[in-house]
């Protein structure tokens, strides 16, 4: 009985359990069975190119159309011919007073300057100049304006003589608006002159005077 108890003590039992492996599933690749060519079979030939039929419809005309006769423009001629020769005196001639102007240095008779009428003639172009640089001289102020900023320069002034011997057209260029606003104020009281004659006839005579503004 002893023995009996020991081995019912010593008997040991496990329990079954059922293991399951993971199983990893692939679907099944079918391979598609290319036909092989051989070498000498030639290739099918192409489709055939779709025809395509144009069919002219003929309609007949219902409606006359009139043919448009374009006339040449052309002058032929027999019509120059026929024209009426128009005659010199049948052309009027306006008289037009042309603007001329002769420059200071090519006029036969150059702008007499106040002063210079008893001096002989090939002496008054020499007499103009000296007289101009006298009118200068005497009416010059320098602008206060330029002095205080310092503004120094040659102004070039232009202006015509006029038939009349009036003094017109003044322009002037120089290195700032003051010096020019003076050059102009010098050249516009000249006094009225004997104008210069061409061939003469009284015309119009430019001239360029340059006055210099230097600070001392």
């Amino acid at each position: 009985m002893l023995f009996i108890s020991w081995q019912a003590l010593e008997y040991k039992t496990y329990e079954k359990r059922d293991v399951v492996l993971d199983v990893l599933s692939m679907e099944e690749v079918v391979e598609e069975e290319i036909p092989l060519l051989s070498l000498n079979t030639p290739p099918p030939p192409p489709p055939p190119a779709a025809v395509v039929t144009e069919q002219i419809k003929v309609v007949e005309d219902l409606i006359e159309v009139e043919e448009t006769v374009i006339e040449s423009t052309e002058i032929s001629q027999e019509d120059v011919v026929e024209e009426r020769i128009v005659s010199v005196s049948d052309v009027e001639v306006a008289e037009v007073d042309e603007y001329v102007e002769v420059p200071f240095a090519i006029i036969e008779d150059v702008p007499v300057f106040p002063g210079c009428e008893g001096v002989k003639k090939s002496q008054r172009r020499a007499c103009f100049q000296k007289m101009i640089m006298q009118h200068v001289s005497k009416n010059f102020e320098y602008p206060q304006l330029a002095l205080d900023m310092g503004i120094s320069g040659r102004v070039f002034v232009i202006f015509t003589i006029e038939k009349d011997g009036s003094i017109k057209k003044i322009k002037t260029r120089g290195p700032d608006k003051v010096l020019e606003k003076e050059a102009h104020r010098i050249v516009s009281i000249l006094p009225r002159m004997t104008p210069g004659k061409q061939r003469g006839e009284p015309v119009r005579v430019p001239f360029s005077l340059p006055i210099n503004f230097k600070m001392k």
